[in-house]
């Protein structure tokens, strides 16, 4: 997995490429623990080039999700690939989190 990060003036985009499972999600709970203890509490991750995201993965961005919205943040991911699209909708996970369909769109609610 590559994590990419880039900083606009409405939150912090986090790229994710390649499969996140139990093997790298430290990783990015790393960074995401980072950025959210520097206040950066506005954070959108962008998956389109992420092709698998295990459970453990799941959890991440769920524990981020609380974090970030204990802090009066925002966290939404965006550019989910169809596999992973589906797997948030049988997880039940569309209604729990901000999904978007490009980056673009999902700045707007920032």
């Amino acid at each position: 997995m590559e994590i990419r990060e880039t900083k606009t003036d409405q939150c912090v985009i986090i790229g994710i490429a390649g499969r996140l499972d139990t093997t790298n999600y430290n990783q990015l709970e790393s960074k995401l623990s980072e950025l959210i203890g520097n206040q950066h509490v506005n954070i959108l991750v962008e998956c389109s080039e992420m092709d698998y995201v295990s459970s453990s993965g799941l959890r991440i961005f769920l524990m981020a999700l609380k974090k970030i919205t204990s802090e009066n943040g925002k966290f939404a991911l965006c550019c989910l690939q169809d596999s992973i699209r589906e797997l948030f909708e049988i997880s039940g996970f569309t209604s729990v989190f901000e999904l978007h369909p490009s980056v673009a769109d999902a700045l707007k609610v920032f």
